[in-house]
């Protein structure tokens, strides 16, 4: 942390302020239309939130009693906000009933995408902190991990410099795990078999985490955000909790959007926002072609759905699409979806762990057939092809790394409208020829 102030703003937007902010990370924060709880606690000058600064507002939780942690997070109805959205009252009973119990924060952020884990654990780590604690509290576990990407230097030394604050006041011991930069090293099994000595590949053992994890002993495997969530339900209660979102998905959560120039801005927003409320708070609306919803691992949409479906799982599910881990890029009039879809399929053949047929043989096929779509070399029995190729691979990898590949394509090919005509009939679109927006992809 360099210390120095941030560029701050203060805009209007429907009679409503907001304030953009630039973290010392380099990451824009905004808040749409609704309560700032994770973001309030954003230092204005972009430097990290200190251990002194934090304990003002939230008490040490060594001290909370399990039931009643158990009891809000339950009562709370927060759901993860790592991708699969699985409640973490029922985690934390279900891990709870057992025993040795290790906590695992799973900061490991591999999809290319997201940033807003990145921004907690350098802005403010002790909310992260705090809720890895309490879930241990909740579960009786003797250890929590905190596992971050080696390469992210900035998250790792805040990381670190939090820990040394917590150790110098005498608060109970956190390990810091840094993880490779995989894409599937941040899928549990991945993370917990990279724990145990083992490649950051996932697993099929059969035995989840919670039930055999690291050293094999239950684990409870929760991600950055979640936690930090936890933190807040725990002091504000879960009425509190619930006072915005919707009654089955109650809350705020963080949303990563990119849109011109590859800026990426994290917002915090009410489960349930509409998908235009996003785009306004990070100047993103009025550019917009297509969306990418839920990231490398997500579903291409409409604009003029997007502008109008509620971000949460029941609103997005008519449009098969899902919430993932809040990731929204907003792809620019002037590029094209086939063309991004198929750097995309690029991008998940060398991310593959190379454990099964589908990875192995059917990722590379799609991604070159794709290739050849957005070139207008593939022709009419490209298509089909690429069709017939992902059913059979959908549903049949060892892990899920396959399926997010083929739910890609699809939609990208649903999407693609007239433009897929032109390229089928070997007259790609101009955007064909555009540099890449997705960048991390290319």
């Amino acid at each position: 942390m360099d210390g120095n102030p941030r560029p701050e703003t203060d805009r209007r937007v429907d009679g409503r302020h907001r304030r953009i902010m630039v973290t010392q990370a380099g990451i824009r924060v905004s808040t749409s239309p609704g309560p700032a709880r994770l973001l309030s606690h954003v230092v204005p000058s972009g430097g990290i939130a200190t251990l002194r600064q934090h304990r003002q507002a939230y008490p040490h939780p060594h001290g909370a009693d399990p039931d009643e942690v158990r009891t809000a997070a339950a009562a709370s109805g927060l759901g993860g906000r790592g991708g699969a959205g699985f409640p973490i009252g029922r985690k934390l009973a279900s891990v709870s009933e057992l025993g040795g119990h290790i906590v695992v924060v799973n900061a490991t952020e591999g999809e290319p995408a997201s940033q807003k884990d990145r921004m907690l654990l350098t802005s403010v780590p002790h909310l992260v902190l705090d809720g890895a604690e309490l879930a241990a509290r909740a579960v009786s576990a003797s250890q929590v991990v905190v596992c971050v990407d080696w390469t992210d230097r900035l998250a790792v030394a805040a990381v670190k410099a939090a820990i040394a604050e917590r150790t110098a006041r005498g608060e109970p011991e956190i390990q810091l795990a840094l993880t490779p930069p995989r894409y599937v090293a941040g899928e549990e099994s991945a993370l917990v078999n990279f724990l145990n000595g083992g490649p950051s590949k996932p697993t099929a053992s059969g035995r989840r985490p919670y039930e055999r994890g690291v050293n094999g002993r239950p684990t409870l495997v929760n991600n950055a955000e979640t936690l930090a969530q936890l933190t807040l339900a725990h002091r504000y209660g879960p009425e509190w909790f619930r006072s915005c979102g919707t009654p089955d998905e109650p809350g705020t959560r963080l949303f990563t959007i990119t849109s011109g120039g590859g800026v990426a801005t994290v917002v915090e927003a009410p489960v349930g926002v509409t998908g235009l409320d996003l785009l306004d708070a990070a100047d993103a609306a009025g550019r917009v072609r297509s969306v990418l919803v839920g990231g490398y691992f997500g579903t291409w949409m409409r604009a003029a759905d997007f502008g109008v479906a509620a971000f949460s799982r029941a609103g997005l599910a008519p449009y098969g699409a899902g919430p993932g881990a809040g990731i929204v890029i907003v792809l620019p009039h002037g590029n094209c979806v086939l063309a991004e879809t198929a750097r995309l399929l690029s991008w998940y053949a060398a991310e593959s762990s190379g454990q099964c047929g589908p990875c192995v043989f059917g990722l590379p096929a799609l991604a070159e057939v794709a290739a050849e779509l957005a070139r207008g070399t593939a022709g009419p029995a490209g298509v089909q092809q690429l069709l017939r190729w992902a059913a059979d691979i959908d549903g049949r990898g060892a892990c899920r790394h396959p399926d997010g590949a083929v739910r890609l394509l699809r939609s990208a090919l649903a999407v693609a409208g007239d433009d897929l005509d032109a390229h089928v009939a070997g007259q790609p679109c101009p955007g064909a020829e555009a540099a890449p927006f997705i960048r991390a992809a290319s």
